[in-house]
């Protein structure tokens, strides 16, 4: 079903916008810090919302073929993590590490896209 427009990042940048033009200016110390962060926190939402999850289905995929558990891959990744089954030189060590790099590059672009050099 398509979204009735402005869809949620966008309410939220209008939103974030009014913010950091129309009452942070008027703001001072405390106050001024505070509306910031909420301003980040509006900035994060709306990047989140606009994400598209596929990319969660597809991990927890991989996720679940390296560890065989369809019930619970996340866990079970991370405990065979924790358990050395995906150490260097194990057979399936590129793919794991490579969900790992993928996973932390997608969270990056929500959170700190600066990091990536975006935004």
């Amino acid at each position: 079903m398509q979204r009735e427009a402005p869809e949620g990042p966008n309410l939220l940048a209008t939103a974030r916008d009014a913010l950091l033009t129309e009452i942070l200016p008027k703001l001072s110390g405390t106050d001024a810090f505070t509306l910031r962060m909420i301003a980040n926190a509006m900035a994060i939402a709306a990047r989140e919302a606009a994400q598209n999850d596929a990319w969660v289905a597809e991990m927890r995929a991989t996720m679940q073929r390296l560890t065989g558990d369809a019930a619970a891959p996340d866990p079970a990744f991370a405990a065979a993590i924790r358990a050395g089954v995906f150490d260097p030189g194990s057979a399936h060590h590129a793919e794991a590490a490579a969900v790992l790099r993928q996973a932390a590059r997608l969270r990056c672009a929500i959170s700190a896209p600066r990091v990536l050099g975006k935004g």
